[in-house]
């Protein structure tokens, strides 16, 4: 699939303030500074799109992207921004969990992890409450330019192992550069895939 035309919409801290035209939304979430904007900027080839910050905790909305006129990127605050205060970092927590629990266009959360990382508890945490709330969701390795390739797997070996205690089977699970661009080719057929049996 190829992106001709990616446009913001909207951004709001309230599900039900988000678009009501009942397009397919691909969300996406991380823990602060895993390269969400740089990754949502390298699938649509628009390089400001996302706003990218060696800060973390940029994002404080829920940002709507128009694709091609058919479907949604919808890009979320990161989780886990120690910075934050408490009182942001709970309403932060609160309207992610509303929008992923209650946004019937939701089709696909992509969750991101640093691929450099050991299993941190906080993603783990997270994807298993995505399970319980039964989101359907896919993880992105992000950052593989920074490993080398014996180093990824071992540490994409760790994961499995993990997710494995607490799942039968894994979720769909990509890897991504957004330095090199890996990975986005697969990423999009993904989501062009889905979008064909909706």
């Amino acid at each position: 699939m190829k992106i001709k035309e990616a446009v913001f919409v909207i951004s709001n801290e309230d599900h039900k303030k988000c678009p009501s035209d009942g397009l397919p939304e691909y969300a996406f979430i991380g823990r602060s500074n895993v390269g969400k904007s740089s990754l949502i900027n390298l699938l649509t080839e628009k390089k400001g799109l996302a706003k990218t910050s060696g800060k973390p905790g940029k994002t404080q909305l829920i940002n709507h992207f128009l694709i091609n006129g058919e479907w949604y990127i919808v890009d979320l605050p990161g989780y886990g921004y120690a910075k934050a205060s408490k009182t942001a970092r709970y309403k932060w927590e609160k309207f992610i969990a509303e929008y992923l629990t209650q946004r019937e266009s939701l089709v696909n959360l992509f969750v991101l992890i640093d691929c450099r990382l050991e299993p941190q508890k906080i993603d783990l945490e997270f994807m298993n409450w995505c399970g319980e709330q039964g989101i359907p969701f896919s993880m992105v390795f992000t950052k593989i330019d920074k490993l080398s390739s014996s180093a990824l797997q071992k540490n994409l070996a760790k994961y499995k192992k993990e997710m494995l205690k607490y799942w039968e089977a894994l979720p769909p699970l990509f890897t991504s550069s957004s330095e090199s661009a890996f990975g986005k080719e697969k990423i999009l057929n993904y989501i062009e895939t889905i979008n064909s049996q909706l």
